[in-house]
């Protein structure tokens, strides 16, 4: 499994772009093959992350640049900065 987190600072409605991500994102990326979870967890202070989890590398380098475009087109006021890409293989889970 390989799964990537993205770290965004300086969320300006964490409620609005959770209601954003659940209604558009999610659905795209559930669409990725090799599809495991998805998780958006507002951490406070303005910070969000997402975690996703798919059974290749593949399938997370594609959910990294479905999520640069859906941000880019649809969350682009409330998510004004890059976020911290990180990607890799699972190499334990429980």
């Amino acid at each position: 499994m390989y799964a990537a987190v993205r770290r965004y600072e300086g969320v300006t409605d964490p409620a609005e772009a959770g209601r954003r991500v659940a209604e558009g994102f999610v659905p795209l990326l559930r669409q990725v093959p090799g599809f495991v979870a998805y998780y958006w967890v507002d951490a406070g202070d303005g910070v969000m992350l997402s975690t996703s989890v798919f059974e290749d590398r593949a399938g997370a380098e594609e959910s990294i640049l479905r999520a640069a475009d859906f941000v880019r087109d649809n969350l682009a006021s409330l998510l004004p900065t890059p976020p911290q890409v990180t990607a890799g293989q699972v190499v334990a889970a429980g």
